[in-house]
């Protein structure tokens, strides 16, 4: 096994066996009380039946070759899905982007600087966002572009099948956060070459995380929800919510369902209707107190905002985004909204760009400058008094990074909440939640010791940073994470670590926030661990 100093790019044809590891015993200490996990152990029969080739973290589930034949085949495959990416008639949503960012990279390693998972392994060379690039790189200039003397330029590679499976499961040791491609100063986006190797291994070869396509987009496609609840069992889900939060709020109002030409369609990450129904019932709350004309969708799809298609294959990302917009037609509104999902929004405003026909390109809007509007336009009774405790914000990478929103949400949280105060970065530049790119709910084999120990240690740091001054279980402290997959992450990161007691942290959306301090609701929305 190669330490990480040791490491180099043709190691990952060479050597047999997991090529690497890193030593939990050795990363950084946080300012809480905060566990490391021992990676689950891959066992020899697993081994023997899957390939474990790259770390101690199996994602993806490759079956090993048993002849060969097929090891041969694995690697034709892998060089026709190469050239397929490189193709405008395979590759209609991100070619241009991905021939930029594949010219050259000057190895400066401003990336690794500003890559979380890097800084959190301890710096370990297989994690540098620049690593998997390069190779990626060297790969294609030296078989499939044969540039001339590319293996003399660049650095041979030696390609066979241990090195794209090593690829493929590299691929999924990126949050595809894109902040390495803020700070890269020539434009390289490494991140997005992450992204594209999925798109390829899935495409080319079926292997995906379970979670993402069988338990994510095919379902959604065919029930109407990434959940497993069809049109039926969500309307009756919304409304036991609209009872139970009309008797503890004392506040009347009801979600209005398939409601023709409304100026507003809410799309929800369904998940909320599961694990934070309070969530739904805010947002409900709001638009009917501020007065607006909406609605909610019960086609198929059409109430669930979810595309994890952006994180792994393009032809389920356009399949999903074309239901939600079909949805939209369908009921003639002015305008789809998307309620607090990062990658939601991202899949259905600039990805869906490139994949919507004219007649389906139907506006669509993030729902923080709607919120912004509704809360600064005095739509509402409010009292910031109630939400008198130390509150910090999340910048989910989707919404914030690579789409831009970023003052709308502040607006609403310097208006309403007294104790307001800023993560160290944040921003554009703040770091990922570590469950991002669908780690957040993927559970294969030891993805959680992985998001755990690494991913999501740096978002740790940064939410005790910002309470520096109040940690410990006597003051309440509220970390807003206007994102379904980002709460998702915190709140294990919270949970395993009992920090929600033994910190007095709590963690939600920003409309929570906005329906504690409405002076027409019954005080206490928000529920501590306590309670």
């Amino acid at each position: 096994m190669k330490t990480s100093q040791e490491l180099t790019f043709n190691d990952l044809s060479t050597e047999e066996g997991i090529l690497t590891t890193v030593d939990v015993n050795t990363l950084r200490p946080m300012p809480v009380d905060y566990q490391t996990y021992p990676w689950k152990v891959i066992t020899d029969a697993q081994k023997q039946q899957y390939c474990c080739l790259l770390d101690d973290i199996n994602v993806l589930l490759i079956p090993v070759p048993q002849t060969k034949a097929e090891e041969e085949e694995l690697v034709n495959r892998f060089l026709d899905g190469v050239r397929k990416l490189f193709t405008p008639e395979n590759n209609w949503t991100c070619l241009a982007m991905l021939d930029t960012t594949m010219d050259y990279c000057a190895q400066c390693n401003s990336c690794s600087a500003a890559c979380h998972l890097y800084e959190m392994s301890g710096e370990h060379e297989m994690y540098r966002p620049n690593f998997r690039s390069e190779l990626f790189r060297r790969i294609y200039k030296q078989y499939v572009k044969k540039e001339p003397f590319a293996k003399w330029r660049y650095g041979d590679i030696d390609l066979n099948w241990k090195t794209v499976v090593r690829l493929a499961e590299l691929s999924y040791r990126c949050n595809l956060c894109r902040r390495c491609a803020q700070v890269c100063p020539i434009g390289v986006d490494n991140g997005l070459i992450a992204r594209e190797l999925r798109k390829l291994f899935s495409q080319e070869f079926g292997w995906h995380p379970r979670e993402l396509h069988e338990k994510g987009t095919k379902l959604q496609l065919d029930v109407g929800s990434s959940t497993g609840m069809n049109p039926d069992v969500v309307k009756e889900t919304v409304e036991f919510i609209d009872e139970d939060y009309v008797e503890t709020t004392e506040y009347e109002f009801k979600t209005p369902w398939d409601v023709p030409n409304a100026d507003i369609l809410l799309i929800h990450n369904a998940g909320e209707m599961l694990a934070w129904p309070d969530n739904i019932a805010a947002f409900s709350l709001i638009f009917e107190a501020a007065g607006l004309s909406w609605t909610l969708s019960s086609e198929i799809a059409g109430y669930d905002s979810v595309n994890y298609g952006v994180f792994y294959d393009d032809v389920q990302a356009a399949r999903v985004a074309i239901k939600h917009a079909e949805a939209a037609k369908k009921l003639g509104v002015k305008k789809i909204v998307l309620g607090e999902c990062g990658h939601a929004h991202k899949a259905l405003t600039v990805i869906a760009d490139r994949i919507l026909p004219p007649d389906l390109n139907i506006p669509r809007e993030s729902c923080f400058p709607v919120l912004r509007d509704i809360v600064l336009g005095g739509r509402l009774k409010l009292d910031p008094s109630r939400n008198n405790f130390p509150v910090t914000l999340h910048d989910p990478c989707n919404l914030v990074r690579l789409m831009g929103v970023v003052k709308p949400q502040r607006d609403v949280l310097h208006a309403i909440c007294p104790q307001f105060r800023e993560m160290t970065p944040h921003g554009v530049e703040n770091y990922c939640c570590g469950g991002g790119s669908g780690f957040a709910i993927m559970t294969r084999n030891n993805i959680n010791e992985w998001r755990m120990n690494i991913t999501g240690r740096k978002k740790m740091e940064q939410i005790c940073g910002a309470f520096k001054d109040c940690l410990g279980p006597e003051v309440k402290k509220y970390v807003c994470a206007p994102c379904s997959n980002c709460k998702g992450q915190i709140r294990e990161l919270l949970e395993q670590n009992n920090l929600l007691e033994k910190n007095g942290m709590q963690y939600g959306g920003l409309v929570e926030l906005i329906v504690n301090a409405m002076t027409d609701v019954k005080p206490g929305f928000i529920k501590w661990e306590e309670e």
